[in-house]
This record gives C-alpha cells, structure tokens and sequence, in this order.
C-alpha cells in the first residue's frame, strides 16, 4: 500500500474577482475568431444563414472571394449550388436550404452531407463533404460551425 501526504500550506485558493469582457463572449464570437484565423476550410453562420466568419481556403474552395467580401452575405445565394445530375442544374430554394450548414441551423443537430457547387465561372463542379455543428447560445442555437473538405475522384 501505497502512502501519500498532502501539504495545505500550499493549497490553491481562487481569487475574488470582477467578471472581464472574455467571459462574455459567446460560442459563436469565439469561434469566429478561431475560424478567421484557421488553416482549414470551415466557415460559421448565424442563425439567419449570414456567412459571419470564413477561413481564406473554404474562401477559396468555395468560390466566394475574398473572406472579407463574402461576411454578411447569406450562404445559400453566395454558393452557386448545383445539383448531383449529370447536367448540374442550379440547386432551387427549397434544396439549397438543406446543406448542412443550414440544416444544422434548422434542425439544431449536427448535420453532415455532400454539396455540390461550381467555384467560379470557367470552373469545373466540385463535390464538398460539409459537417455542421450547432453553435450554442446560452440555451439556444447561435449559429453553426462547419468543416469543409472536397471529394477527390
């Protein structure tokens, strides 16, 4: 059997404290913060679908310029959304509304699934894997978070 001693001279005790900015900002700020910032495709909605945060690569995979240029635009009208038939129609309002991040938003689930979209005007189709998490907001959805990578053939 084993014998251990704890000393309490040394214990830790918190300090008394005012409340700073930092412990208000909430999921949604931090992430997109982190989002900005990150070297992986990923983006961050708002609970009305506005893009609020988007990485420079899921930018550029997605065809929606300059991250700076695509915040405030709502996804499903930045994305030029195609369907999965061989002649690629645009993806119309009702199916659009179901990508997964915008999905993830309605249902308040994590939402997963393959979008396709056309990244720019002379550009071959590109089929994107999307997962989306929620993002909460004290005790509602603030927004969602998703990952982004494309389908290689």
């Amino acid at each position: 059997m084993a014998h251990v001693e704890l000393s309490l001279s040394g214990a830790f005790v918190p300090q008394a404290r005012t409340p700073s900015e930092v412990e208000f900002v909430t999921s949604v700020e931090r992430w997109t913060m982190t989002v900005a910032a990150a070297d992986e495709p990923c983006l961050i909605l708002g609970v009305d679908g506005t893009i609020l945060a988007v990485s420079p690569s899921a930018s550029e995979l997605l065809g929606l310029g300059k991250p700076a240029e695509a915040l405030g635009r709502r996804l499903s009208t930045a994305l030029h959304l195609i369907d999965f038939t061989a002649g690629g129609s645009r993806l119309e309002d009702p199916e659009a509304e179901n990508i997964p991040p915008l999905l993830a938003l309605r249902s308040e689930r994590l939402a997963r699934g393959l979008m396709r979209v056309v990244p720019g005007e002379d550009e071959a189709p590109l089929t994107v894997d999307a997962v989306s998490t929620p993002l909460m907001a004290g005790d509602r959805v603030g927004g969602t978070l998703t990952f982004l990578s494309p389908v290689r053939y």
